[in-house]
């Protein structure tokens, strides 16, 4: 699970540095399901994973405007 979470946030941030906003956005609302299940069996803490969130939501956004 650890490894498909961090697949996910490099397709990510492959998505932003490709600067594709309609892949990037679709790769996130993917991701996010992920992290949240890793926190939920304590695999990552929650503050990391807001942390993860909040950073690549803030590119993302900042990516579609």
């Amino acid at each position: 699970m650890r490894s498909r979470t961090r697949t996910s946030i490099k397709n990510v941030v492959k998505a932003l540095n490709g600067g594709d906003a309609d892949t990037a956005r679709a790769a996130f609302q993917a991701m996010v399901p992920q992290v949240d299940s890793l926190v939920g069996k304590g695999l990552l803490h929650k503050n990391t994973a807001a942390r993860y969130k909040s950073r690549l939501n803030t590119r993302v956004k900042a990516l579609a405007s």
